[in-house]
C-alpha cells in the first residue's frame, strides 16, 4: 500500500469483481445495440477501459472532460465541460461512465448535456457512489460500490493528479491534503 494511504477500501480483486458484474449488466441491457460509451476524463479512464472489455457488446468509445474539483478536495460547485465529445450522440443510446457520483451535480449536468445533444437515451454506470454527499437528486443506473465519505484515491481517482495509477482504491491520509485547508468530506 502507498505510504500516503490510510487503508485500502477496495482491493484489486473486489474492483475486478465489480467491473465484471457491471459488464454483464451492460451486456444484457445493450445486447444487439450499438451505443456510444462516454468516458468522463480523467478519473473514469481506468474503469472505462476495464468496463468496455468486460461488456460483450458492440460499442463506440468517446471521451469528454467535465471539471468540478480542480486541484482541491471539495467540489467547486457547478461543473463545466472542459473537453467536448469527438462525435455526435444525436439519436444514439449513450452509456456515461463515471468514476464517482458525489454531490450529483456532474451527473445532472451531463444528463442535460446529452439530452440537449439529442441522445435517444442516457444510461449511467458509476464505479462508486457516495450518497451521503448528495446535494441534488441524482442516481446512476448501475453502481458498482457505495462508499463512505472519505477522500479516495487509486484506480483512476486522484488528488492533485497523483495516485491514479494505484491498482486499488484507498483512503488518502488527511495529512496529505490538510495543508490545503480542505475538509475530509470529499471525493
Amino acid at each position: 500500500m502507498h505510504s500516503d494511504c490510510e487503508r485500502i477500501l477496495l482491493s484489486e480483486a473486489e474492483l475486478a469483481a465489480g467491473v465484471k458484474a457491471a459488464g454483464a449488466w451492460l451486456t444484457e441491457k445493450f445486447r444487439g445495440a450499438f451505443p456510444v460509451a462516454v468516458c468522463n476524463l480523467k478519473g473514469s479512464a481506468v474503469f472505462f477501459a476495464d468496463l468496455l472489455r468486460a461488456a460483450d457488446i458492440d460499442v463506440q468509445a468517446d471521451f469528454m472532460a467535465v471539471s468540478s474539483y480542480g486541484a482541491g478536495t471539495v467540489s467547486a460547485g457547478k461543473p463545466k465541460v472542459t473537453r467536448d465529445l469527438f462525435s455526435s450522440v444525436a439519436g444514439r443510446d449513450v452509456i456515461l461512465v463515471e468514476d464517482i457520483v458525489d454531490t450529483g451535480r456532474t451527473l445532472v449536468t451531463l444528463r442535460a448535456f446529452f439530452r440537449e445533444r439529442g441522445a435517444r437515451s442516457v444510461t449511467v454506470v458509476a464505479l462508486l457512489d457516495k450518497p451521503s454527499r448528495r446535494v441534488v437528486e441524482a442516481k446512476a443506473d448501475y453502481t458498482c460500490f457505495a462508499v463512505e465519505d472519505r477522500f479516495l484515491v487509486g484506480y483512476g481517482l486522484d488528488y492533485a493528479e497523483r495516485y491514479r495509477n494505484l491498482p486499488y482504491i484507498a483512503v488518502l491520509k488527511e495529512r496529505v491534503y490538510a495543508a490545503d485547508g480542505q475538509g475530509a468530506g470529499a471525493r
